[in-house]
């Protein structure tokens, strides 16, 4: 397996990206890691870990400043959940798998460009009450290939101004941590507690590295630069990396 230590700072300039924007960054992680070779089996185990780590701060900091919609937040994560449990689950070839992490990540840039709503609580579309539809599939793409899904259940929400700002980044947050332990449960289940007990000792660097960045990310970088010029420097880098993917 190639060494990790120098992917240590690729991932925390992509923890600090995505954390800036409230995200985890976990097909970005997984698509570095392809590109470097390494078996497309453990990438899941990786990203999703790495989503953990990135997001479980953000969903702590939001409960605490009471800014998540609870109602909302649960039904919506409890409908992807169990889809992300079974994508885990599911053997996928490496061709399938790929293409679905290239893709994931191009469509990941895409939606990272589109309008973000103000916290005004402006009055909810009539498309809002359909959101739950897509959260089942979101899960199930969590699931299979190492995703939180929260990058895109994010601009259908604002879209469809179903709730604030705030809220909505913390309903993403909370969906991409729970939909990425259902997701790594999956995976263990699949792969057995040997896959991932070996990936473990092998990334530890890189959990340390997506924590200090999503750290950083969360609590800093938003006052540094605009908030609308972190979502296109990620969009930029994620396309990049996703089309660099499929072709290859």
């Amino acid at each position: 397996m190639p060494l990790i230590i120098p992917f240590a700072a690729a991932f925390f300039v992509t923890a600090l990206l995505y954390a800036s924007v409230g995200f985890g960054g976990g097909s970005t992680y997984a698509a570095l890691l392809a590109l470097a070779g390494f078996d497309y089996r453990v990438l899941p185990v990786v990203a999703l870990a790495c989503n953990i780590v990135v997001v479980a701060g953000s969903s702590l900091r939001f409960a605490r400043a009471g800014v998540t919609p609870w109602g909302g937040a649960m039904l919506l994560t409890a409908l992807a959940a169990p889809a992300a449990f079974i994508g885990g689950l599911i053997p996928i070839g490496r061709e399938a798998f790929l293409l679905l992490l290239g893709a994931s990540l191009v469509l990941t840039g895409l939606t990272l460009l589109l309008p973000v709503s103000t916290d005004r609580q402006d009055r909810p579309t009539q498309l809002a009450r359909l959101v739950p539809l897509i959260a089942p599939p979101l899960g199930l793409l969590a699931g299979l290939v190492g995703i939180g899904g929260g990058i895109f259940l994010a601009p259908l929400l604002h879209l469809t101004r179903w709730n604030g700002a705030r809220a909505i980044a913390a309903t993403a947050s909370f969906f991409i941590l729970v939909n990425s332990l259902f997701g790594l449960a999956g995976q263990i289940a699949k792969g057995g507690p040997a896959l991932f007990a070996g990936a473990l000792s092998e990334i530890l660097p890189l959990l340390l590295a997506v924590a200090i960045g999503g750290q950083i990310g969360s609590l800093m970088a938003l006052k540094l630069l605009p908030p609308r010029w972190i979502r296109w420097l990620t969009a930029a880098l994620v396309t990049a990396v996703g089309v660099r993917l499929l072709v290859t």
